[in-house]
């Protein structure tokens, strides 16, 4: 029996879960619990999962957002609720450039502005009501979103990769998953070259051996000396006698991560924190030649589209199933582990920590200074749960 037991003190509460990030106290448990800063540009679809007339609905760190494409092809994102009784705008019909709720017929534009009234106001004005409305974008065949303070949007930008404009574009290879983990524990996997046994059987880099690591203002720089693409498959594509393939430089600059090999072989990830425990992450691949496979020719531009598809079926798409599976299950071991001590080795990958952590207490502490907290600061990472059903037990 413990001295507090015998004097009768009330048991400490056990924890029911990972804390939040105001409940935080080391590294570990701050990184898991920060959402990331709203006030960049996100990728949040295909353009072509979003057709004229369409709306797609989604979440920025719990809160809700609807992005639709007008029949005029313009793109538009509101908040994804109706003012009126909450329902979700994404359920709703898309007519010209405006959005109107399927209950009662409430219109709005691409501002958020309720234009239409489908009913009787007895005898009322007509009510001035919005929701919130977003910057939105495409770009890289892309559809971009701005989440947070709109009068940053024109300060920020997409990343350019001028590798995939102009008239000769580099080979391209698009992957995209929907992951049941959090944002950092992407960011780590991507960027961590330690865990090359995952990959064993594609054998996508091996033998990595970090070479530099540093934190240059909002970016983490890194390079290793490791073998890229030697596996059965992959290593038939690649030209080793004009492109070196033994070293690969790397960077987290917030909050998109990318790749170089010998300025041949380059990748984009962005990550679309959707909530405390779901991510969307979108792989960007390009090459500027591909060998064709037991020769020294390149395969010609015209076929470059059919060996990428080749190379994504065969190689990528299942080295990154690969990743999905681990980064899910890390998740769930946190969840049930959240309190156990950790050994991380790779100096790395506590940089990545550090810059998420420090960015999303940069954005609490601009949103603390408005006069309104922002939805995204009020969700924190949870999900706002669907009309007719109430949020937890």
């Amino acid at each position: 029996m413990t001295g507090d037991a015998r004097r009768g003190a009330p048991a400490r509460p056990v924890p029911c879960g990972p804390p939040s990030f105001a409940e935080a106290r080391g590294k570990r448990a701050r990184v898991r619990a920060a959402g990331m800063d709203p006030d960049y540009w996100y990728a949040v679809a295909y353009e072509g999962e979003l057709p004229r007339g369409r709306t797609l609905a989604t979440r920025f760190w719990g809160h809700p957002i609807v992005v639709y494409r007008g029949t005029d092809g313009s793109l538009h994102a509101l908040e994804d609720r109706c003012a009126h009784r909450q329902l979700r705008l994404s359920g709703g019909e898309v007519d010209g450039c405006h959005l109107t709720c399927t209950y009662h017929g409430w219109t709005y534009d691409g501002d958020g502005n309720v234009v239409h009234y489908a009913h009787d106001l007895f005898g009322r004005a007509r009510p001035e009501v919005r929701v919130g409305s977003y910057p939105v974008t495409a770009r890289h065949g892309l559809v971009w979103v701005f989440p947070g303070d709109p009068a940053l949007a024109s300060v920020r930008s997409v990343p350019g990769i001028p590798e995939l404009e102009g008239s000769r574009p580099w080979a391209r290879l698009d992957a995209s998953y929907t992951w049941q983990a959090h944002h950092s524990m992407i960011i780590d996997n991507v960027s961590d070259f330690t865990h090359s046994y995952l990959h064993r059987r594609y054998r996508p880099f091996w033998d990595a051996r970090l070479t530099r690591h540093e934190h240059v203002g909002d970016r983490v720089e890194l390079s290793y000396e490791t073998v890229v693409g030697g596996g059965r498959l992959s290593s038939r594509f690649v030209d080793r006698r004009r492109v070196d393939t033994t070293s690969i430089d790397l960077a987290f600059d917030y909050p998109y991560q990318r790749s170089d090999t010998g300025g041949s072989i380059k990748h984009w990830c962005f990550v679309l924190p959707m909530d405390r425990r779901t991510s969307r992450v979108f792989f960007l691949f390009y090459f500027d030649a591909l060998r064709i496979p037991g020769t020294r020719w390149k395969v010609p531009r015209a076929l470059l589209p059919a060996f990428m598809r080749a190379a994504g079926a065969l190689v990528v798409k299942p080295l990154l199933r690969e990743d999905g599976v681990a980064v899910e299950a890390e998740q769930l071991g946190y969840e049930t582990h959240f309190a156990a001590p950790i050994v991380e080795l790779n100096p790395a990958v506590g940089l990545f920590q550090d810059l998420t952590i420090r960015k999303w207490e940069e954005f609490l502490a601009r949103d603390r200074a408005r006069p309104r907290p922002s939805g995204i600061a009020l969700a924190d990472g949870r999900v706002v749960p669907p009309p007719g059903r109430k949020a937890g037990p």
